[in-house]
């Protein structure tokens, strides 16, 4: 399988269902637009308000749009939330693989499970991990978002452990490995954007950053 069809069937099992058929119409088009510029705007209200700042009202006031037109798209506080745990676990995971696949295509005998590592750490620095951040501890919490994001996260686990022997070939006989590799360095990526606040400055974020994609090449190395 190519690297080009291995990525469209990635992104095809995460892709939320309005998006699945392009529109065709101008109509059609114009309200998609309006959709991802609101959509992107409920992810700005939740990375500087947190959840709680993530509402219709405030989403719409800072679109520049009518309670309408905001009700037109979403009618429920709920249904905006759905759409953007859909949107950040798409744009998550695109992220991740345009950097992955085109280290894959362009950087073949250097060391590529340590840059796979770094591309899964520059994935964690993107505007979208940090909604999915927010959302991962409002979830802790909030049963009705736990209800939409939970099987929304499970879905992106399920689709990258499924792929994962595609996307690192060199690991087909320690599929094991593989996985426990892909939870260490998820884990351990997590939990550094989270103390980020306090690490920063220190110098300890970069001695953790080689650290860990360190200690999965060492893994690679001695299968």
């Amino acid at each position: 399988m190519t690297i080009e069809a291995l990525q469209d069937r990635m992104l095809s099992a995460l892709r939320p269902d309005h998006v699945s058929e392009p529109p065709t119409k101008w109509q059609q088009r114009k309200s998609a637009k309006m959709r991802e510029r609101l959509v992107s705007t409920a992810v700005d209200c939740l990375l500087e308000h947190g959840y709680t700042g993530l509402t219709t009202a405030a989403v719409a006031t800072r679109s520049g749009v009518s309670r309408g037109a905001m009700h037109h798209h979403f009618q429920t506080r709920m249904e905006l939330v759905s759409a953007v745990v859909e949107h950040v676990v798409f744009e998550r995971m695109r992220a991740y693989l345009s950097d992955y696949f085109d280290i894959l295509a362009n950087r073949q005998g250097e060391a590529i499970i340590e840059l796979a590592c770094e591309a899964h750490w520059r994935s964690a620095q993107s505007r979208e991990y940090a909604a999915y951040l927010e959302l991962t501890v409002a979830a802790r919490t909030d049963a009705e978002l736990a209800a939409i994001f939970n099987p929304a996260s499970r879905r992106l686990d399920e689709v990258w452990t499924g792929e994962m022997i595609e996307a690192f070939p060199q690991w087909k006989d320690h599929w094991d490995m593989l996985k426990l590799s892909h939870d260490f360095i998820s884990a351990m990526h997590m939990g550094m954007v989270l103390h980020k606040p306090i690490y920063d400055g220190t110098g300890r974020m970069e001695v953790l950053r080689r650290f860990a994609s360190h200690t999965i090449q060492e893994l690679y190395d001695r299968r």
